[in-house]
């Protein structure tokens, strides 16, 4: 019962961010298909998956394709009811619906001038009063969601919904590009950044491919400020604490040294992604603290 999803680059797009955290941070099954944006890739890969024209395009397992994010939230709800998905009180649910609905078709403004890039954070990008403008509507937004469903967590509407993975490009923005909000918009753009989802999908992102120089802006730079990552690195696979990989049970044939010690994997992805963050993958964490 395994689900197929295309998406794009990692680092970039926004929108297969959000269809992705809709399978990994609600516990479902899937297999993820990825095509470099502005290549052929993608409409090659698309090809597949009539009439789809973007990513992400979601396949289930009886093989009905469903592109668009908002009709793969529904879909999977319906397939999973308890996944949690969407809230299961009937207020915060339909409070949920309306920040998903208004976050896929709005902040034009914002999306044009700050597209998703996870790669880099700036000290200023001077946003225009445009850009100012649908910040404001978040932080209204935001701060609604939280009264009107009385959330005691960090998320929009309770427990963490598709709401809240909808709207996670959005914080990676104001990351990204420094953006001004108040206080407790950061509180919420901070529970975004640390997510263990989103930081298993940036990681990804950090070790797939080049620079995409569409996102490029010559801002000033600053260091991501989301969690910062455990200091491993690279090295030769000799004397490793373990002989097969902890994610696929293959014999290691790369390695990492994080404090003193050496960690084996299967291939070169398993090893950078965890470079990249290793507290971002339990399977890593637990044979570390072994």
């Amino acid at each position: 019962m395994t689900y197929d999803l295309v998406i794009g680059d990692r680092s970039y797009s926004s929108w297969s961010l959000r269809g992705w955290l809709l399978f990994d941070a609600f516990d479902l099954p899937v297999k993820t298909h990825s095509a470099r944006l502005y290549t052929d890739e993608l409409p090659n890969l698309l090809k597949d998956y009539f009439p789809a024209r973007t990513a992400p395009t979601m396949r289930t397992p009886d093989g009905s394709v469903v592109p668009e994010t908002i009709a793969i939230a529904e879909e999977l709800a319906t397939r999973h009811p308890e996944a949690g998905i969407w809230p299961s009180d009937p207020h915060a649910r339909a409070t949920a619906r309306v920040l998903a609905a208004e976050m896929h078709a709005g902040f034009t403004s914002l999306r044009s001038y700050c597209p998703m890039n996870l790669r880099v954070s700036y000290t200023d990008c001077q946003p225009p009063a445009e850009v100012l403008a649908d910040l404001a509507r978040l932080e209204t937004l935001w701060s609604w969601a939280r009264k009107t469903t009385g959330s005691s967590t960090p998320w929009l509407c309770g427990a963490y919904s598709a709401a809240d993975a909808f709207f996670a490009p959005v914080a990676t923005r104001i990351a990204t590009y420094n953006l001004p909000v108040g206080p407790e918009a950061m509180v919420y753009v901070n529970a975004n950044l640390s997510h263990p989802s989103f930081r298993r999908w940036r990681a990804m992102g950090l070790i797939e491919g080049a620079d995409q120089d569409f996102y490029r802006r010559d801002y000033p730079r600053r260091d991501w400020p989301g969690p910062v990552p455990l200091p491993a690195r690279a090295c030769d696979c000799a004397e490793t604490v373990n002989q097969t990989c902890p994610y696929s049970g293959k014999p290691v044939t790369h390695a990492l040294e994080l404090y003193g010690r050496r960690f084996g994997f299967c291939n070169a992805f398993c090893r950078d992604k965890t470079v990249a963050d290793a507290e971002a993958w339990p399977k890593f964490m637990a044979l570390y603290h072994s």
